[in-house]
């Protein structure tokens, strides 16, 4: 009513109006009616900039808001959500909504979203059961969705004033050091700040508003060796309050470092395939771990006939070393002083996020769960998680990886050297840095991974300086990997980064020790053999058509 001094109603308020409505009306009218109902909206607002040798590239601010919609028809024990043949259906889009609270707007979004979702859910019931009449049983049933308790939480993260027109400039003076690297074809020094609001409800009660804030300073660089390899390496800083940043020296220190490690993988010689002992650094053995184990113990891997389930019938028994338990801990918001990015408080279904100890001793207690029960395990332990506009799925959070068997990095070093001699090998390897990771976990592929190691030294037996290598990747399978780690240091460190799976991209982290393996595999990474620039770059001192 014009004059009216009734406050706006909160978003929160909005669509738990309109979930009510239109939830009750499809209960009463809808055939078959859904036994469940949710709405995720989630807010982003971000500012990024990124700049090059010492111009910048772009600065962007970018506000948005978006809403997932879930429906469920049938049952619990089987719905439109249940696993056939390896598909996973999606069934939200994530609409986007009004940013300023116009409930008329929201609703309308709302109502035909909902429409379009409920329509592909029932078409989707309909093609299961129709199937199901075509495939055998499978002896190990489980329900499609859990039951648990409707929550109520509300913790909206701090705004931050980020002073963007400070860091463009920070920026520019700290891609210009590349400029004195005239041989690396491509850099970039880039800086995020992001946050956050997720808002959700459901037809069970639940009502939560949580988020988060980041803050992501990162560095790369691409070179050529003169065989026409590609190499390169990178850096992040990760932080969730801006006071938790590096000083500018630290910066400035961590983008020369980067450059100066692409100027010598150039130079350096190209691996050979190798059987040999190693270790993996803090940051490489938490990425080794998040790819290799992590995956394998997500719960919807378990109870899909398409997966190669490695793990699902060992609950009880060994797969690690006794010395090792693996926790996955989204409470922790810190380790050793870094921010955790993997953190929150509860996961995309509502769930209150534990920790959740998977391995102890060595031995496998439980799986990662969202609310799609696996076995024995009836109800989520708050690890389902998605990208807006995916379906969750159980997802990995902040894996710590707990060792009992630990030694200084000098007598790793030691015992390093000592393995090698043993097995009569030319040398060890030391994985100082790892980018990334990729595993196959479907019965149709090998269940085998590679991890891609960006920084890679071979430590030779007779006291020779660690020699710099290029082009490996550490290849191999899962169950035979695990048990040849035969100690770690004592100190752990902390890989930050975005997993991509099922439910999209999520933020995830993993903290351990480094590892001595008593063998790990390598094969040569693919050498792309391009050629040279013809020209020299612009702006250059030193560089030539061709490499000296």
């Amino acid at each position: 009513m014009y004059g009216s001094t009734a406050q706006p109603l909160s978003l929160i308020e909005i669509l738990k109006g309109e979930l009510d409505r239109e939830f009750g009306i499809m209960k009463a009218k809808a055939d078959p009616a859904p036994y469940f109902m949710a709405y995720e909206a989630t807010e982003t607002e971000s500012d990024t900039a990124s700049a090059s040798l010492g111009a910048l590239i772009d600065s962007l601010h970018i506000h948005s808001r978006g809403v997932d919609t879930t429906i469920r028809v049938g049952s619990p024990q089987f719905d439109n959500y249940h696993p056939y043949k390896g598909v996973r259906f999606r069934f939200t889009a994530y609409s986007p909504i009004s940013l300023d609270n116009n409930a008329d707007e929201i609703r309308r979004a709302l109502w035909r979203d909902s429409d379009r979702v409920y329509r592909a859910a029932v078409g989707r019931l309909l093609q299961l059961k129709t199937d199901e009449q075509l495939i055998a049983e499978d002896k190990e049933k489980s329900d499609d969705f859990s039951s648990e308790q409707p929550a109520g939480f509300a913790n909206v993260p701090e705004r931050y004033r980020t002073d963007m027109t400070e860091w463009t400039g920070r920026l520019r003076a700290l891609s210009a050091e590349f400029k004195t690297h005239d041989r690396i074809l491509a850099s970039q020094v880039a800086f995020r700040a992001q946050r956050e609001i997720r808002t959700l409800v459901n037809s069970e009660g639940t009502q939560i508003e949580q988020g988060s804030n980041l803050f992501r300073f990162e560095v790369g660089a691409d070179g050529l060796t003169p065989d026409g390899m590609d190499v390169s390496t990178f850096a992040t800083v990760e932080a969730s309050d801006p006071a938790h940043m590096p000083g500018e020296t630290q910066l400035r220190a961590q983008v020369k470092d980067v450059a100066d490690k692409v100027d010598a993988l150039m130079k350096a010689p190209p691996a050979e395939p190798i059987v040999c002992p190693a270790i993996l650094s803090g940051r490489a053995a938490a990425v080794f771990f998040h790819e290799i184990f992590g995956h394998r113990v997500e719960g919807h891997r378990q109870k899909d006939v398409e997966e190669g389930q490695t793990f699902t019938k060992m609950l009880g028994q060994q797969v690690l070393p006794a010395f090792i338990s693996v926790r996955f801990d989204p409470t922790r918001r810190q380790f050793d002083g870094k921010d955790l990015i993997g953190y929150y408080e509860y996961d995309d279904e509502g769930v209150k996020a534990r920790p959740v100890d998977v391995v102890e001793k060595g031995v496998l207690k439980t799986f990662l769960l969202s609310r799609s029960p696996v076995g024995e395990f009836a109800h989520s332990n708050g690890h389902g998680r998605k990208q807006p506009g995916f379906e969750p799925e159980s997802r990995q959070s902040n894996l710590i990886v707990e060792s009992t068997k630990q030694v200084s990095d000098t007598e790793l070093r030691a015992m390093l050297v000592a393995e090698v001699k043993k097995q009569v090998k030319p040398y060890g390897l030391y994985f100082e840095e790892v980018a990334s990771g990729y595993t196959t976990t479907g019965r149709r592929g090998l269940q085998a991974f590679t991890v891609v190691p960006l920084v890679v030294y071979r430590v030779y037996p007779d006291g020779r300086p660690d020699e710099l290598i290029r082009g490996v990747d550490i290849v191999g399978t899962p169950l035979s990997s695990f048990q040849r780690i035969l100690a770690t240091s004592n100190k752990s460190d902390v890989f930050n980064g975005y997993c991509g799976a099922e439910s999209g991209s999520i933020p995830v982290s993993a903290v351990s020790p480094a590892i001595l393996v008593s063998e790990i595999e390598t094969q040569k990474k693919r050498n792309a053999q391009r050629k040279a620039p013809i020209l020299p770059r612009p702006g250059g001192s030193t560089y030539h058509a061709t490499f000296e």
